[in-house]
């Protein structure tokens, strides 16, 4: 369970927020409130991806998150540009563990100046924090 002070932390930077269990979940919560949970579900999938050994999982992880999320239609599409989408349709055929990370840093950095300032803003953070500041207060306090 994370207490206020993570909870505050979670506010220094998307990489504390995506590197906290608790922090990851409230995050995303909010942006499938938001419906643009894809962008994080896409960057989970290629930090995931980026740890793949075997080159036939390779292969299989690439033609996943291929179809998960960056061909037309697919079905959490995420915002990318053309030039970046187009790179990645032509290297899928023979994905390298690097094949997204260009798509990765644009998902993050529009994470990061986007959804990230709206989620420290949103009633679901500062609920999260309340609530851990209310149950540190009773700690400090057993008598109330």
């Amino acid at each position: 369970r994370s207490n206020a002070g993570e909870t505050m932390a979670w506010s220094e930077s998307v990489d504390t927020l995506l590197a906290n269990k608790d922090g990851l979940a409230a995050f995303r919560t909010f942006l499938k409130s938001e419906f643009s949970e894809e962008n994080v579900e896409f960057w989970l999938a290629c930090e995931d991806f980026k740890k793949t050994k075997s080159s036939t999982k390779i292969a299989s992880k690439a033609q996943k998150i291929y179809s998960d999320f960056i061909q037309a239609d697919a079905p959490k599409e995420i915002n990318i540009d053309f030039h970046t989408k187009n790179d990645i349709s032509q290297n899928i055929s023979e994905p390298t563990l690097s094949c997204f990370d260009d798509a990765q840093r644009l998902i993050y950095s529009l994470m990061a100046k986007d959804s990230f300032p709206r989620f420290l803003r949103s009633e679901v953070y500062k609920e999260l924090v309340k609530k851990h500041q209310d149950r540190n207060q009773k700690r400090r306090l057993p008598f109330l």
